[in-house]
């Protein structure tokens, strides 16, 4: 954590990544009918498949996560005010003005919420169960299990708000159609031919313990993915164009 007084005396305090809302436990059955069945032999009792019926409750919840970006303003005792904000590792720290206008015109972040859900949708018609899971690789924030067709998410990135799970959901449908272009949604995946050019806080994932003994090709696929993850409008168009939907 750092603070940093401005010249009005001012206390700007940057608040880390680390310090998130709580995961997916806030998660409700929110259903318009009965939820759609799914195979059991898929799943682990920690896992929360994420049915049409609960795509409210995780809307909710990406919200509320969206409101943790928010700045806000904080009497100091004895006189003043501070203004507490988290910060984006990709981001540089932001001056007071800027703070004051993320006060006053908050991001909507429907851009994102809009790119989930259609991307949500096109999965399940390519027959892909999504989920918030542990993944089985510890530190990865989602997994694409081919073998399964199983795509989990960490169960605390939806509390991280809608930019940063719609990423990590863009990121694991590359990897879901770099399965599909080798074939079949069940097949081990295969590059898809786009730019690996991986730049930014990206660079510094591929960096972690959790690559360590990737292999050559396994390192090639997630650069790809790391490298497009952003555009998510991509992911859509790669699952509709290599994947057989239903």
């Amino acid at each position: 954590m750092a603070s940093a007084p401005d010249r009005s005396g001012c206390l700007i305090r940057l608040l880390p990544l680390a310090l998130l809302l709580a995961g997916g436990a806030v998660l409700s059955r929110m259903a318009d009918g009965p939820e759609r069945p799914v195979p059991t032999a898929k799943l682990g009792a920690a896992d929360f498949v994420l049915t049409p019926e609960r795509e409210p409750g995780l809307m909710a919840q990406l919200g509320a996560g969206d409101q943790a970006w928010v700045p806000r303003a904080e009497p100091i005792p004895g006189g003043g005010t501070r203004y507490v904000y988290k910060k984006r590792s990709d981001q540089p720290p932001l001056s007071l003005e800027q703070i004051k206008a993320l006060m006053r015109d908050p991001p909507s972040f429907a851009a994102e919420r809009t790119a989930i859900r259609m991307l949500l949708t096109q999965m399940r018609q390519a027959g892909v169960t999504v989920l918030l899971g542990p993944p089985r690789k510890q530190g990865a924030a989602g997994e694409w299990d081919p073998a399964r067709a199983v795509l989990r998410i960490r169960p605390d990135i939806p509390a991280k708000g809608s930019r940063e799970f719609a990423r990590v959901l863009n990121h694991e449908a590359i990897h879901v159609a770099q399965s599909c272009r080798r074939g079949s949604l069940t097949a081990q995946p295969r590059l898809l031919g786009l730019s690996r050019l991986v730049q930014g806080p990206a660079l510094h994932h591929l960096q972690e313990p959790l690559y360590r003994n990737s292999t050559a090709l396994e390192r090639a696929l997630e650069q790809e993915a790391y490298a497009n993850q952003d555009n998510l409008q991509l992911g859509l168009q790669l699952i509709t164009a290599h994947c057989r939907l239903v």
